[in-house]
């Protein structure tokens, strides 16, 4: 009862406040639960630029010791967040929302166990276009373009306008080459919106106008009514 008591006054404190604390309690039969170095938490929000591993991704991961050639393997992160590799069979590596130094570190704590001394690498491999999921993000491509949907983010972060239109199939019949509309959000959520004329930067050869373009961002290309 005193138990129930004190839970109760402390929730009354929290409102009072205007605190809130929102969590992911999992079940024992998550499977996140069942791995010890899974978050506990619902969502993880980083806002540091630095690409993480998430499910999807593929990546290098190169193994071995200080006097062995490296055995190298690629691997892709399933639906759970998890890889498997050589040496590590008897259960998978939990690495989503890792960076890749932080992953390299967890392995190489997981092959002294077999090697001593381990020599751990690990890389994304480089998205081709559309296949695959880039650890950079996307931008969101919608209207009168071939094949909208998400555009992967390459690793060099050089997506522009043009190159993002063309990677989605390019303008249909009807689009209106004048009024491409890129919507972008800042570090605190605020909107912006800039409208793009093609014929600017074809025609006229005005490339300043061919702006580049962030993860996250929402290119909409309208139909023309004439």
């Amino acid at each position: 009862m005193y138990r129930l008591c004190l839970i109760a006054l402390v929730s009354a404190c929290m409102l009072a406040c205007g605190c809130e604390t929102v969590k992911k309690i999992v079940g024992s039969g998550d499977a996140a639960s069942q791995n010890r170095d899974a978050p506990s938490d619902a969502v993880a929000v980083y806002n540091d630029g630095i690409p993480r591993v998430k499910p999807g991704v593929i990546i290098t991961v190169q193994v071995g010791a200080l006097t062995q050639k490296p055995s190298v393997m690629q691997v892709q992160v399933d639906q759970r967040g998890e890889i498997t590799l050589q040496y590590l069979l008897e259960e998978p590596v939990y690495c989503d929302g890792l960076t890749l130094e932080a992953l390299k570190q967890k392995l190489v704590k997981a092959y002294q166990r077999y090697i001593k001394q381990p020599v751990v690498t690990v890389a994304f491999v480089p998205v081709d276009g559309n296949n695959g999921v880039s650890p950079y993000g996307t931008v969101t491509v919608l209207g009168e373009v071939a094949m909208p949907g998400p555009v992967n983010m390459p690793a060099t972060m050089d997506l522009t306008v043009t190159k993002v239109l063309k990677l989605a199939g390019g303008l249909r019949p009807f689009a209106d080459k004048g009024k491409i509309r890129v919507t972008s959000c800042d570090k605190d959520g605020n909107k912006k919106c800039t409208i793009i004329n093609l014929q600017e930067i074809g025609k006229n050869g005005d490339i300043s106008k061919d702006i580049s373009l962030r993860a996250g961002d929402v290119v909409w290309v309208p139909e023309s009514w004439y």
